[in-house]
């Protein structure tokens, strides 16, 4: 059976990921995703109401045009977890192929907001959910999809599995190596040693790239846990504002932030769209159990009325848990910092961090500009409360011992980013050129002719 890549999207960037894989005559779509940065350097762009063309044009979606020289028919799109730059064009590319969108129930639930809001394309595709150590039946010649469950900085994230007659593709974004999560199963390494050593073993390995330059391993999320509580509680006799900020869609660092605003006497309130989003789809799917009278709020007018009421009852009655951890500009902490919302830093207000920067110097810049704002207003900033959600080199020497792949494809970063995948790949013996397949966007590797 003839197997070929095309390399799409997030091959020369983080961002926009995009990956098809031909087996045969079927094809299947991994990731449709959206770079934000690319988006967030315009002023006023709202991707919502623009045409796929120009997204493309803009760097800010994959360009798949490539897809013409696939010689099958598309029989899944299926993306790997909820963040944005993996579903986040979806809703502008998906109807250009009849096929499903299959994901796991909380990556389906996202998928279907970033539809709904859609303006330019009527996006009809089926959205058929499937659950972490499910399979299903591609096409009519001996091609099987599988979840196997994978630790992340969102809930419900898989690496999707093609087996094929002539072995295994795994997909390897995103994923980190966490055996005690705070919310979720462990990643599930003994599947992956035996898919490692079944059938005809992993023809492919397509693996994310984002921390392969950092030794060691990636801590488990209860250690940023352990790590916000004791920053939390280390302030808690502090009389005035204490202001949290966080990824949105990392369910997981905002139900330690509502404990532990409880713990210290404060009210949580999440404050901000995509906070309100994420936590209300969570919960409404039964992923977590937050406190009955927790707020969430989203609306602009809805927020500024809380800010009021902060205000109004005394700031250190509340831990606000707001949207613009990387500086975005109209996210809520930007506001704040800008002063254009109700609340009022201080001098020696917190803002606590529970997030690293993105390594893109739009974020980069963002969020500098964000925290000279909170510092000029007086405000105290605690940095990089986070471990991250991605595999440093320790996890990675130990996905290829379990999966001992015959080639690899190294994803999620552009050159320099692959530079450390690529020494450790060769330091266990792959080469460059024979079985490590460094690529661009919009190429195609034949695997199997």
């Amino acid at each position: 059976m003839e197997i070929e890549i095309a390399t799409i999207g997030g091959y020369e960037e983080v961002g926009r990921q995009m990956t098809a894989v031909r087996a045969g005559d079927d094809v299947v779509i991994f990731d449709m995703g959206l770079n934000l940065s690319q988006v967030l350097i315009h002023d006023n762009v709202e991707t919502e109401r623009m045409h796929s063309l120009d997204l493309i044009d803009m760097g800010a979606i994959p360009d798949d045009r490539v897809m013409s020289d696939l010689e099958g028919d598309v029989q899944a799109i299926v993306p790997t977890h909820g963040h944005l730059d993996h579903i986040g064009a979806i809703s502008k590319l998906a109807h250009r192929y009849d096929a499903p969108v299959v994901a796991t129930p909380f990556t389906i639930e996202l998928v279907k907001q970033q539809i709904e809001g859609e303006q330019k394309f009527g996006v009809e595709n089926d959205l058929i959910k499937m659950e972490a150590g499910e399979t299903m039946t591609i096409g009519d010649h001996g091609v099987e999809l599988e979840f196997v469950n994978v630790t992340h900085s969102i809930i419900d994230a898989i690496n999707p599995v093609l087996h094929t007659p002539e072995g295994a593709i795994v997909y390897g974004l995103d994923k980190r190596m966490d055996h005690t999560p705070v919310i979720g199963d462990p990643i599930d390494m003994k599947r992956f040693r035996e898919i490692g050593r079944e059938g005809e073993g992993v023809l492919c390995y397509i693996e994310d790239c984002t921390n392969a330059n950092k030794k060691g391993r990636t801590p488990s999320e209860r250690v940023a846990r352990e790590h916000l509580r004791d920053v939390l509680y280390s302030i808690e006799d502090y009389d005035g504002g204490i202001v949290a900020t966080t990824f949105s869609s990392h369910i997981a660092r905002v139900k330690s932030l509502v404990e532990f605003a409880d713990d210290i006497g404060r009210q949580p309130v999440l404050l901000g769209r995509s906070m309100e989003k994420y936590s209300g789809t969570a919960e409404r799917l039964d992923f977590i159990d937050f406190p009955t009278d927790l707020g969430m709020f989203g609306h602009r007018k809805s927020v500024d009325r809380t800010f009021k009421r902060i205000m109004n009852e005394g700031k250190e009655n509340f831990l606000p848990v707001v949207t613009g951890h990387q500086g975005e500009p109209r996210a809520m902490l930007t506001r704040m910092a800008r002063g254009e919302t109700p609340y009022e830093l201080d001098a020696g207000d917190k803002v606590v961090f529970s997030a690293r920067v993105i390594p893109e110097p739009t974020n980069e810049g963002q969020r500098y500009q964000a925290e000279k704002l909170l510092g000029m207003q007086g405000a105290r900033i605690y940095s990089d409360i986070h471990v991250s959600g991605h595999l440093n080199q320790e996890g990675h020497y130990e996905m290829l011992d379990a999966l001992q792949p015959q080639h690899i494809v190294p994803a999620h970063q552009d050159l320099k980013g692959f530079s450390g995948y690529v020494n450790l790949c060769e330091n266990e013996g792959y080469q460059v050129g024979r079985d490590v397949h460094v690529t661009r966007n919009g190429n195609l590797i034949q695997l199997v002719d």
